[in-house]
């Protein structure tokens, strides 16, 4: 056995007295583990989390392991507690149980036990058992030895290698290495009672599995150099790399998923076990499957299953028996794929599948047995109906009387050429209704349920219309109590069945752009039949257009307002009406009535004019629209309109769907071209007109769309919130309504994409039901079809052909996207972006109130607080995935929440800001939240929201609504023309770097943005008229614009100053007085030209990334004002430089030395700011990598960081720049930084009511992090730092150095021509801190406490504590887990 040197880490001096703790995070999910069918682990970046399986899917605990390592995996070690658990109940036992857990990432493996089964079945607990192990190599697989007693793990290496590691003593026992010393990407170790029983699966370099013993090498393991093994088999036949490795030990089965998208099952029998067998002697590929559009990155093995998971975000379920294909597809995760998955062992009825995503959520599925037989794809499995005789024109489903109708109990009602209806039951046809001649050819037809009058039997309604402008309206059951309604002379288009103000209303569409309606009651008579009764209604008139008539509808029930209608016609025009509104005569429909009469409705749409009239009256009077958004769904009509949670959706052949609300503003005045007989409006009306809030289109290709699909909210964390504060009975009924107006559901797109029909989810852009039916032009129907949520699974009737046909046969359940739960499973844990994140930007705070006093009575003091005052962060993402996501992120429990993903850009979110203002006027003002949200990024694209934070009192979450305000981009004139394919595109990849708010306005909003085809332009962007208007260009820089920065000054007069920083690829950073532009009152194109310049500095050697503003005023005594420019670039080099502005009233008076030269140039004239550098200091190597962002948090303060994964804070003063602080993240190449200032509630022992500012600093890259670890070895940042004066500007002329003000030490020595304008300091070395205290004035004080934030593909929140404050216990607790032992080899002969 080789001796150990084990190196134990002392715990690291503590850095200005603060230290870092997690407090949440959503990084990709790299490990998930199941614990039998109890206990569900994860391993996201470092932390460990258990959920609990039963009765509920939740999140019990969490426990920072492996530091700043990402966990990979983890092993259970005895599961006999679990078990007993399982058969006897979590509280069988007074005593608690536990489990130890091994758990490995990256070079680093670590013990953690988990202690579970007490009295309260939800108390689970994590504790860390001893130091952290770190290995010489990368672990790739641990597993525990079966019968051993002094705790010792096998330790699978990145290097074809195997290690015996003793946890207790932290030592190495044994390490081996194969013959074959190759790399491995993937492992699995087969282990038994002893290390000779050890057999290793290896996935190599080069494609090959190679199966050898590291308990069975020669030498016996006397000396490392000779411990080596051979190799037993090979197994060949992968193109690529090996990601993952799964063995099946009652089938003798290895499966191995790989980077050429395939997976492989082998036949290899028996492995490990006693004697460590290597199985057959000639292993054979059983089967190749191909299924997945991407690498294959998991593999699992279960008796007659195989479960895949790759980079395309799909599980696979396979099954054996039915030839290797795929039974079931398993969707739920964003762009990224999935990173991990595990199944549970389950039963024979069921068994639990978890999947881990690159975009930090975690899913959840639930299999049954019965649902894993081979289920076909949808585009191979259509059922014929088999209608006999006649051709079939229209298609409906009938039969969906109950809540909980099956699909087997479903009636098909079709309706042919000869004008005869048919019913499909229980697999044979039944003639229901034969038309009269007038019904030939053509028929317009549709289906409902209704109730019948004073009883509780429903019944379903059949209206039948025809060219001559006769309905035939019957119920299915009993055709011959029929009777026939009048629609007019001449055909109807479309018939609409809707439940109105107090029953079911039939809406035909006639010639002329008449709309007659009709309320329709179903009575029981004595001897048990049914008699209907229609009631005619007063008809609605649409705009006059050449395709007029109407497509949808949908009535809204309001007490203020009565019944509102909201209608969609086949001229894409969307309308609103009112019952008792707006009524004109029949004879004339293009004429305005000179008068209006006002009409008192009861709801039921019956009104004083009906009382008094006939029946063959009531149509002669039309109800014309209150407000209408012509064409807005373009000229191919609407398809569908529908309410939901107090918002509108409506769909479009425009391949749009449009969220609208009824708005009621005050009434206009009336206009001096008005009538002189003015239309009277009763007193205290409002005005209503519709107002669409934002536009969501569905992917590339699918421009048909049909329906807007509502989709269940999964909150299961929410369900228990809100059942424990007991309030679940109490918010129904229109208080509830009222506080989720506002808030937008989660929807689907049904439509058509070329020759299927597609439900397509925008979030997570894929498809989750797809059929060949041969493209729109059809007749169909989508069962469940009068559901208000759908449920995530259905089946489709449609005609093709002359034939009807289902993508489900009717006498089975229909089990598509999920039957048993939700379409994408449980959401253990939301999902951010699947890619990287660009940028980030805080809105704001919220608060909110989780339950009323009564409630948090029985609750202790601490839950009490954490209840009644809940304090969530509002963040808006942008990422590479071209979406973006606002996020509320609870600081104290750790829970992120996704309110809202928007998917409006065409490519990637490059930047994006927004201006806040308060909650409005709102009571509250700390539960509701506002902001002009801006966005823009690749094919110079860039979009405005208006977004409303608000507190969901149902949810006890902050809710969202997206208003969208305008959109612009610079080539919509080139995509305008019509022969646009013969001429060449000018620069088609510009792309939007970074954006900035110039000024904000009463009418308008000014932004800055930094572009990639070497400008800088400026925007208008007009709230009130929904526009972005470009006012100009300027082209100074000739090369990419990286980034824009602004300040704004103001002097003592009170006079306001606009600058705007520019920095390109070339290393310079250029100053522009926008104080004109800002206060000009122009807006139109026709703006003034844009300014040049007024000063240029060359800061870096090649592009700057990011720049950071702010401003500082001199004393009395001193005249004009300092500004500091940070900024950070791909030389790595962090540079600070400070501008002098003299304001012109200052130059009148003299002013201070120095600027009468700078006065005399060309590019400064007297009436204008005199611009002036003052000093300029850097730090050539900041950062290992290049600087990607800068921010000032302060004026002191600046927070860089870099793609090295290091956060470094630095501390600007007189004597220039010293280091602070560098914190190591998890954040692959950071792209943005975000900081701000705010308060937050401390909940140390003794200062539980003690508010603290608190800093919070924000990063984003390829992971979200909130959390930064502080680094344990200081951190020189290159070691020197240069503090300089330039003296020279962009025209080369000299400039006279200017000390910086009181601090006779910045004095730069390039005071005589000829020298060097660089010095390096005398100190070569960055001082820390506590170095430059005299000089820094704004030092932290005792007891603040800080927030860090780095969001990419997660997101992670960490706390920033001061360790003065800190209590002792909490300092140990962080000693234990940073505790670290560096386990070495060395040879005996040394």
């Amino acid at each position: 056995m080789l001796p150990v040197c084990c190196d134990v880490d002392a715990s690291v001096e503590e850095s200005d007295h603060q230290e870092m703790e997690a407090a949440a995070l959503v990084a990709p999910v790299t490990a998930v583990q199941f614990i039998h069918d109890l206990f569900l682990l994860t391993g996201e970046g470092p932390v460990v989390t258990v959920y609990s399986l039963k009765p509920r899917p939740k999140a019990s605990a969490s426990l920072s392991v492996l530091q700043h390592y990402r966990i990979h995996g983890v092993t259970p070690r005895h599961q006999d507690a679990v078990t007993a658990q399982k058969k006897h109940g979590l509280s069988s036992t007074t005593q608690p149980n536990f489990c130890d857990l091994a758990v490995f990432g990256g070079k680093a493996v670590r013990l953690v036990r988990l202690h579970m089964g007490l009295q309260d079945g939800d108390h689970l607990h994590l504790e860390i058992l001893g130091p952290l192990m770190e290995l010489q190599d990368w672990a790739l697989d641990v597993r525990w030895l079966s019968a051993d007693k002094h705790s010792l793990l096998c330790v699978a290496l990145a290097h074809n290698s195997a290690l015996l590691l003793d946890v207790n003593m932290g030592t190495a026992l044994v390490h081996c290495s194969c013959l074959e010393g190759c790399l491995l990407y993937s492992a699995l170790l087969l282990v038994h009672e002893s290390w000779a029983d050890v057999v290793l699966v290896g996935g190599t370099v080069f494609n090959q599995l190679v199966l050898w013993k590291p308990g069975g090498g020669d030498g016996g393991g006397d000396s490392y150099s000779k411990c080596k093994a051979p190799v037993e088999r090979r197994l060949l036949g992968h193109s690529g790399v090996i990601f993952d490795i799964s063995y099946l030990q009652e089938r003798g089965w290895l499966a191995s998923a790989s980077d050429d998208r395939s997976v492989r099952v082998w036949g290899v029998g028996v492995l490990g076990g006693p004697g460590g067998k290597c199985g057959d002697l000639n292993p054979s590929c059983l089967r190749v499957l191909y299924g997945h559009q991407a690498r294959v990155f998991s593999v699992c093995l279960s008796p007659g299953k195989v479960f895949s998971a790759g980079e395309d975000g799909a599980c696979l379920v396979w099954d054996w028996a039915g030839g290797g294909k795929v039974a079931r597809t398993l969707k739920g995760h964003r762009a990224g794929g999935v990173r991990s998955l595990a199944v549970s062992e389950g039963t024979e009825d069921e068994r639990w599948v978890a999947t881990g995503g690159a975009d930090g959520g975690v899913r959840l599925w639930r299999l049954k047995e019965a649902e894993e037989k081979t289920e076909e794809a949808v585009t191979e499995k259509l059922t014929d109906l088999k209608l006999p005789h006649s051709m079939p024109k229209v298609v409906c489903v009938a039969g969906e009387e109950e809540e909980n109708e099956s699909w087997s109990q479903s009636k098909i009602v079709v309706c042919t050429d000869q004008g005869t209806i048919y019913q499909y039951s229980n697999g044979t046809w039944e003639d229901l209704w034969q038309g009269t001649p007038d019904f030939h050819s053509y028929c317009a037809m549709e289906t409902v349920c209704v109730n019948v009058k004073d009883s509780t039997a429903k019944v379903s309604l059949c209206a039948v219309g025809n060219l001559s402008g006769s309905i035939q309206v019957f119920p299915i059951s009993h055709p011959h109590a029929g009777i026939l309604l009048s629609g007019g002379s001449g055909k109807i288009h479309s018939l609409i069945w809707k439940e109105g103000g107090a029953g079911m209303c039939l809406l035909a569409s006639g010639v002329e752009g008449l709309v007659y309606r009709w309320c329709i009651e179903v009575k029981l008579k004595e001897d048990q039949s049914l008699a209907l009764n229609a009631n005619p209604l007063l008809p609605f008139l649409l705009p006059p257009c050449a395709k007029r008539w109407l497509l949808a509808a949908v009535c809204l029930r309001s007490r203020s307002q009565g019944a509102l209608w909201v209608c969609g016609d086949r001229r894409g025009s969307l309308l609103l009406y009112q019952e008792g509104g707006k009524v004109v005569p029949k004879k004339g429909d293009d004429a305005q009535a000179d008068e209006g009469e006002e009409n008192k409705s009861d709801g039921v749409g019956k009104s004083s004019i009906m009382e008094q009239r006939e029946n063959s009256e009531v149509h002669k009077l039309q109800l014309q629209p209150l407000s209408c958004l012509f064409g807005v769904h373009g000229k191919q009509g609407v398809t569908s309109v529908c309410e939901y949670g107090g918002l509108l959706y409506s769909t479009g052949r425009d391949g749009c769907v449009r969220v609208f609300r009824v708005l009621q503003t005050p009434p206009a005045k009336p206009e001096e071209n008005s009538k002189n007989n003015a239309e009277k409006t009763a007193e205290n009306n409002k005005q209503l007109q519709l107002e669409v809030l934002r536009v969501q289109r569905a992917c590339k290709g699918m421009e048909w769309l049909e329906r807007v699909l509502i989709l269940q909210p999964d909150i299961p964390e929410e369900e228990a919130a809100r059942e424990e504060c007991g309030i679940h009975s109490k918010m129904k009924g229109e208080d509830a309504q009222a506080g989720n107006e506002a808030r937008e559901a989660r929807f689907v797109i049904a439509g058509f994409h070329a020759v299927h029909f597609v439900v397509w989810d925008p979030v997570r852009q894929e498809r989750l039901f797809v059929v060949p039916c041969g493209g729109g032009h059809r007749s169909w129907v989508l069962w469940p079809s009068h559901k208000r949520v759908w449920p995530g699974y259905g089946a489709l009737v449609f005609i093709k052909h002359g034939a009807v046909l289902a993508s489900h046969p009717p006498g089975e359940e229909a089990s598509l996207a999920g039957r048993t739960g939700r379409t994408g499973g449980w959401g253990l844990r939301e999902g951010i972006h699947g890619r990287g994140v660009g940028c980030v930007c805080r809105l704001g705070m919220i608060e909110g109130t989780g339950c009323d006093i009564q409630t948090t009575a029985s609750m202790t003091e601490t839950k009490r607080k954490e209840v009644e005052q809940e304090h969530w962060e509002v963040l808006v993402t942008g990422g590479e995935d071209t979406s973006l996501t606002v996020l509320a992120v609870h600081p104290n429990s750790g829970n992120i929440k996704v309110l809202s993903v928007i998917t409006d850009h065409i490519s990637s979110v490059r930047t994006v800001t927004a201006i806040k203002h308060a909650g409005g006027e709102s009571v509250h003002q700390s539960q509701s939240l506002s902001a002009l949200l801006f966005s823009a990024g690749g094919r110079a694209q860039m979009q405005c929201y208006r977004l409303l934070i608000g507190w969901d009192q149902q949810r006890l979450i902050p809710s969202c609504q997206v208003i969208q305000v305008a959109s612009h981009r610079l080539d919509e004139q080139w995509e305008r023309r019509r022969n646009r394919h013969k001429t060449v595109k000018m620069d088609p990849e510009t792309r939007y770097m970074s954006i900035v708010v110039v000024d904000e306005r009463t009418d308008c909003v000014l932004l800055a943005l930094a572009c990639s085809d070497g400008a800088v332009r400026l925007f208008s962007v007009s709230e009130v008229k929904r526009r972005i208007d470009l006012l100009w260009e300027t082209f100074h820089h000739q090369r990419c614009v990286l980034s824009v920065a602004t300040c704004s000054l103001e002097d003592r007069r009170g006079n306001r100053y606009k600058l705007l920083f520019s920095s390109a690829t070339d290393g310079k950073i250029a100053v522009w007085d926008l104080t004109d532009a800002s206060s000009s009152n122009d807006t139109s194109s026709k703006a003034p030209t844009p300014p040049i310049p007024c000063l240029n500095i060359p800061a870096h050697q090649s592009g700057i990334n990011s720049l950071a503003v702010c401003a500082e005023e001199l004393g009395q005594e001193e005249v004009g004002c300092l500004v500091t420019v940070a900024s950070g670039g791909d030389d790595g080099q962090l540079t600070v430089s400070t501008i002098r502005v003299q304001y012109p009233e200052d130059g009148q008076t003299g002013g201070s030395r120095g600027f009468s030269e700078i006065s005399q140039t060309q590019f400064q004239p007297l009436n204008q700011l005199q611009l002036h550098l003052h000093g300029h200091s850097h730090i050539p190597l900041a950062h290992a990598a290049p600087i990607t962002a800068v921010k000032l948090l302060t004026p002191g303060l600046v927070v860089s960081t870099s793609s090295d994964q290091r956060v470094c804070l630095w501390r600007v003063c007189s004597t220039g720049i010293s280091h602070r602080e560098t914190l190591c993240s998890h954040v692959a190449d950071a792209a943005g930084l975000s900081v701000w200032e705010g308060q937050m509630m401390d909940r140390e022992e003794g200062d539980e009511n003690t508010i603290f500012e608190s800093e919070e600093i924000s990063v984003c890259g390829e992971v979200i992090e909130a959390g930064l670890q502080t680094e344990e070895k200081s951190t020189e940042a290159g070691g020197r730092f240069c503090k300089e004066t330039e003296d020279e500007a962009e025209a080369g002329e000299p400039v006279e150095a200017v000390r910086m003000t009181g601090d006779p030490d910045c004095e730069s020595s390039d005071e005589r021509g000829g020298e060097t304008g660089n010095q390096t300091h005398t100190d070569s070395v960055v001082k820390r801190e506590s170095e430059v205290t005299d000089c820094c004035e704004s030092r932290k004080k005792r007891g603040k406490t800080g927030w860090v934030l780095v969001c990419g593909q997660g997101l992670q929140l960490l706390r920033v504590t001061d360790t003065r404050t800190e209590g002792r216990i909490k300092r140990e607790k962080n000693r234990k887990m940073n505790h670290t032992v560096k386990v070495t080899l060395q040879d005996k002969s040394k």
